[in-house]
């Protein structure tokens, strides 16, 4: 089966019999940073806005549902989604936008109650049809992901198709030399990725705080840097297979007496080498590492980056994410950012317009270039259209 052969909304047109006066259901994710009641990154939102410009273009009745944050199955003005109502509204003022669907404990335990709740209109009247846009929440099998499409004509999203193709296009049909960029903190969360993609990149970068797993099993000292000494084993095993990994070669440190996130307390910064002392924490790849990978990027024919290359919400140890941000603007590669932090890093910097796709999934885009499928995409191949 063609895991990646989905329904789309023309399909979803024709089952209707044309789309004017229908209602429509369409789950988004619009789970968007939010403070003081104002919204930090509308990513999520104008990604949204292509599949609901479409189908009101076609005159129908749209009702969008999301979750926001994690309220824990409760009432929570914290996790409210009017913000995001609002600034959709000002784009789309025809728009029904239901409350935060995470408010009720039946969204994430998939409740068949809730479903019915939902399609029966929410207390409104019921839906026509259901369009799943909401990429970077198809990874859970959640009550408004996989439920809609066992009892109405459902369709993929514009955004959703999207996502799903450029995965297929990277995996499949990657120009070479395709590298694969990898950061953030945690070798665990992305070992199932590495060996996934061992025998499809030609060669992959390694920095942030995963590194550090690695250069220890390389025998490297690390000082006091993130360690899992659960991992070291694995690395030194992928060290030694025919992976080319490319590992940093100098650090931004900082002594035992700092805080992250805190350039105001008493604290040390120095750049070191590949033998970091003991008491010292590499927070950043150090200046020649960020210019090494970056020429390495200039020089691909394909670039999937997933996570920083240091604590860069600190700006101390900003500096090689933005080095490596500046190489994914500038090459004449094609370039995907795999969501999260990478993607919230590249428009920080203002490269974001220079990408060929920022993804606005984090893990179900790595789910998916895991595992070949999805959850929300098995649901709308197995639907009722």
């Amino acid at each position: 089966m063609d895991n990646y052969k989905l329904p789309t909304l023309e399909d979803l047109e024709l089952k209707l019999g044309g789309l004017e006066s229908k209602r429509i259901l369409v789950r988004s994710d619009l789970n968007v940073p939010i403070t003081d009641g104002l919204v930090d990154d509308d990513l999520r939102i104008e990604a949204s806005l292509s599949t609901l410009r479409w189908l009101e273009h076609r005159k129908a009745s749209v009702t969008v549902c999301s979750h926001l944050g994690r309220p824990e199955g409760q009432q929570d003005d914290k996790y409210s989604i009017l913000p995001v109502k609002e600034r959709l509204l000002e784009v789309l003022p025809n728009l029904e936008v239901l409350e935060n669907l995470r408010f009720n404990p039946g969204e994430k335990s998939n409740d068949a109650s809730f479903v019915q709740y939902l399609l029966s209109g929410a207390g409104g009247d019921s839906f026509d049809g259901y369009v799943n846009d909401a990429f970077g929440a198809s990874h859970r099998e959640h009550a408004s992901i996989v439920g809609p499409p066992k009892q109405l004509p459902s369709a993929a999203g514009i955004l959703l198709l999207r996502e799903v193709e450029i995965v297929q296009k990277i995996l499949e049909r990657p120009k070479r030399p395709f590298l694969l960029l990898l950061g953030g903190a945690k070798v665990s969360d992305k070992l199932a990725l590495i060996e996934k993609m061992a025998d499809s990149v030609d060669e992959m970068l390694i920095g942030g705080g995963m590194c550090f797993t690695f250069l220890a099993a390389a025998g490297m000292p690390v000082g006091a840097s993130l360690v899992e000494n659960d991992m070291v084993e694995t690395c030194r095993r992928l060290l030694d297979s025919e992976i080319s990994i490319k590992l940093p070669l100098d650090f931004t440190t900082m002594d035992s007496n700092g805080e992250i996130g805190n350039p105001d307390a008493p604290a040390e910064i120095r750049q070191c080498g590949n033998s970091i002392p003991d008491g010292w924490m590499g927070l950043d790849i150090g200046p020649g590492s960020a210019v090494e990978f970056s020429d390495s990027i200039l020089e691909a024919g394909t670039v999937l980056w997933n996570g920083p290359m240091g604590v860069f919400e600190d700006s101390r140890f900003s500096a090689g994410t933005e080095t490596v941000a500046r190489g994914m603007a500038d090459t004449r590669a094609f370039t995907f950012v795999g969501g999260g932090d990478s993607a919230y890093a590249i428009k920080k910097f203002g490269f974001a317009d220079s990408i060929d796709h920022i993804s606005t999934g984090g893990g179900a885009t790595l789910e998916l270039i895991e595992k070949g499928d999805l959850p929300g995409l098995k649901a709308l191949r197995e639907g009722k259209i």
